[in-house]
């Protein structure tokens, strides 16, 4: 099956099947892990299916990227080593000294530390932007703006972009419109298909789903794009791995019936926090009371895993009850199927302190995983006291 069938097919079928054709050779069903790095040619030149090196090109990742651009209803899928990798590449494909790029208020570390401790140093310039006002986003534009950079929902504030209304904002300007769909994952969201030009993901997160694998992925919807990027991801080299790539291919196919798990979850953790003493503010967009709810709403198909809170007693709290969890793991990263709770502040965003994305220090993240919800809730409970 591919991303061009003339017959379109569901989310969950285009997740098992997209890219993953039964071996031609063996007639097994899922894609082999050619771990490999070089192939036999047929003369000088002669290749079988385009093979010479696994940097430029190793089956098991191209069943994966085939896969990624179906999802994404891309042209040109691209899978790398981690998904700071891919955001690399995509920056230096894109970018050259004396450019800039408008990036969201409250991004993730690990994108806010890329521009504001290495590309800054080539002359690449940004601004932070509020991204969930078209207006904020328009006035931090510069004539020398190549890309609007969003992430929605973000991390970790669970903020919400208007991803039409900024594709408008963006083109209007002659620049790209990248949003970062990690935390939705295509099952919830297709920026794409809104009208964004490139698509990032960490797979480390709901794609792969279960805490094993590191990856990042980038989709572009044009195809001229795509290429560019095919050729900065050879030239930079840093993709993913065969059995990487394997492991993520494995995680898709199982995305759709464990985000609908994640968003259930989620959602009555939400509920449940936002009826609790200690806790001062919930960050969910599935609550009412979210300022994006009804953007989320009309973008997404549910409202994802993540769950952000403000501890009522302050800072000191917020680390006190992450500590005290029992089966939320005190952890980095997000999207597996076991629940994780971090303190941003000192952890996923502790690069950003002093700088304007800096997050509150009473601010605690979940990861809501897909165990039993009472278990889940009956932690939560007793670690708030």
């Amino acid at each position: 099956m591919s991303n061009d069938d003339q017959h379109p097919h569901g989310f969950e079928t285009v997740a098992i099947h997209a890219g993953q054709e039964p071996d031609a050779l063996t007639g097994a069903v899922v894609p082999p892990i050619y771990q490999v790095s070089t192939y036999k040619q047929d003369g000088v030149g002669g290749l079988r299916g385009g093979y010479e090196y696994s940097r430029s090109a190793n089956p098991t990742r191209t069943a994966l990227e085939e896969n990624l651009a179906a999802l994404e209803q891309g042209r040109r899928g691209l899978a790398f080593a981690s998904g700071l990798a891919a955001e690399d590449c995509l920056l230096r494909t894109v970018c050259k000294p004396g450019d800039h790029v408008v990036i969201p208020g409250d991004a993730y570390g690990g994108t806010f530390r890329l521009f504001a401790k290495v590309l800054q140093r080539w002359g690449v310039a940004w601004t932070a932007a509020d991204m969930t006002s078209p207006e904020a986003v328009r006035a931090a534009l510069r004539p020398e703006t190549v890309a609007v950079w969003v992430e929605t929902p973000s991390n970790p504030l669970l903020g919400i972009a208007d991803i039409a209304a900024l594709v408008q904002v963006a083109h209007g300007a002659g620049a790209l419109l990248v949003v970062d769909n990690t935390f939705a994952s295509p099952y919830l969201q297709q920026p794409l298909v809104l009208g964004a030009d490139v698509v990032v993901h960490s797979t480390t997160k709901y794609m792969g789903g279960h805490s094993d694998v590191v990856g990042g992925a980038l989709v572009a919807a044009d195809a001229e794009l795509g290429e560019q990027l095919a050729f900065h991801q050879n030239s930079m080299g840093g993709v993913s791995g065969p059995f990487d790539s394997w492991l993520v291919l494995r995680g898709i196919k199982t995305l759709g019936v464990r985000m609908d798990r994640h968003c259930a979850n989620a959602s009555k953790v939400a509920e449940f926090l936002a009826g609790h003493a200690k806790v001062a503010q919930v960050l969910y967009p599935g609550l009412p009371s979210h300022p994006g709810h009804e953007v989320a709403a009309k973008q997404m198909r549910g409202f994802g895993g993540m769950v952000s809170f403000r501890h009522a007693d302050g800072p000191d709290a917020a680390v006190a009850m992450c500590d005290r969890t029992r089966l939320f793991t005190l952890g980095e990263s997000l999207g597996g199927v076991e629940s994780l709770v971090e303190h941003p502040g000192r952890m996923t965003h502790a690069s950003a302190e002093g700088s304007p994305l800096e997050v509150p220090a009473d601010l605690v993240r979940l990861s809501v995983g897909i165990e039993s919800l009472d278990d889940l809730l009956e932690d939560l409970g007793q670690a708030l006291g």
